[in-house]
């Protein structure tokens, strides 16, 4: 009995796991059509698009699609006047765009391949020619990984997307439901394809009363705003690590001094004050304090100076000594870079 009764189970589970989709194939159901949109206005391959955005967003998962609906992973840059987040990328408490819906995201991600010069080969490729855009895009220095157009190349054929090259922005949803048949039985999906009909449905508008409860927005206001004591928030600091080779750094939630940091992670105060580079002993929201000695090079050949940053910050995003910053760039210690200045962090820059 019990043999049968677990057969069945297996069974019944097998049969809804055969019903649900993928994180990937959801990501491709819902944000094809916004990629086939882009490429009629800006003669970007779709499948180009849908491929960068299920990488860049681990199919709808990353914390900057999800929180910032960012899913190019395109950063703030000099001329963005947008709302922002910070994330963790190439270094700690990166600057990225915020978006109030991925649609933005979407065209911002065409904006930012048409208008910058180093690009502009990519537009005179084959728009159905995906290998040769994956390619480019990695030449054009779009992404740092050495197998960054291999891996879109391979997403790109094994979910077919080079389909939606073929199709527009009217037909896109019905390329989707080939991919994908069972959507038949999705009334959601169903209702894009026939608005009409589900317009139909629906002669009168329906009201729904919800009752007024004068606490209840209090309480939740109450609960929402709860503020922790500054203790509670700095004992609740996390060790994290670091893309530069996995350095173990925190970020400093509040005010405090090194000394309370020292004692937490039982490190004595004058290493964090040498691993750290540190002339004072307090500590500032945001700060970003390494609990191990920091590297001779970065994780990234270069970096843009944005405006206001000194060698310091610069060195501490990317995890390397501020000496060997200095050195590396041909500066004078104490000595400011200039907004938009071009920063080396593995080799040394080149002689003028």
């Amino acid at each position: 009995m019990k043999r049968l009764f677990l057969l069945i189970s297996l069974l019944v589970l097998s049969k809804f796991s055969a019903q649900t989709w993928a994180t990937e194939d959801q990501y491709i159901q819902k944000f094809a059509k916004y990629a086939v949109e882009e490429m009629e206005k800006y003669k970007i391959p779709a499948s180009i698009t849908l491929a960068q955005g299920l990488l860049e967003t681990g199919g709808g998962q990353s914390r900057l699609a999800q929180e910032g609906k960012n899913h190019f992973g395109i950063k703030c840059k000099e001329d963005w006047t947008g709302k922002t987040m910070k994330h963790t990328d190439d270094a700690p408490n990166e600057c990225f765009r915020v978006y109030d819906d991925p649609r933005q995201s979407y065209e911002d991600h065409s904006l930012f391949l048409t208008t910058r010069k180093y690009y502009a080969n990519l537009f005179n490729l084959d728009m159905k020619d995906y290998k040769a855009w994956a390619t480019g895009l990695k030449k054009a220095g779009y992404a740092t990984n050495p197998r960054y157009a291999s891996i879109l190349i391979g997403k790109i054929e094994r979910y077919r997307l080079y389909e939606f090259d073929d199709t527009n922005s009217k037909e896109v949803l019905y390329a989707v439901l080939k991919m994908y048949p069972d959507l038949k039985d999705d009334r959601t999906f169903m209702a894009q394809l026939e608005p009409s009909k589900a317009v139909k449905k629906s002669k009168e508008p329906v009201t729904v009363e919800v009752p007024y409860k004068p606490t209840s927005y209090a309480q939740q206001q109450k609960r929402v705003e709860k503020i922790k004591t500054k203790a509670e928030i700095l004992n609740s600091i996390l060790i994290k690590s670091h893309p530069n080779d996995g350095l173990k750094y925190i970020i400093i939630p509040e005010d405090t001094s090194l000394q309370f940091i020292a004692n937490k992670f039982k490190i004595s105060e004058s290493k964090l004050l040498k691993w750290n580079e540190l002339e004072s002993d307090m500590l500032h929201k945001n700060d970003i304090i390494f609990l191990e000695s920091k590297n001779s090079d970065g994780n990234t050949p270069t970096y843009k100076a944005e405006s206001g940053e000194n060698m310091h910050d610069i060195a501490q995003k990317f995890g390397i000594k501020l000496n060997k910053l200095y050195a590396k760039n041909r500066m004078d210690e104490g000595q400011k870079p200039s907004a938009g200045q071009l920063i080396y962090l593995i080799d040394k820059k080149p002689r003028n």
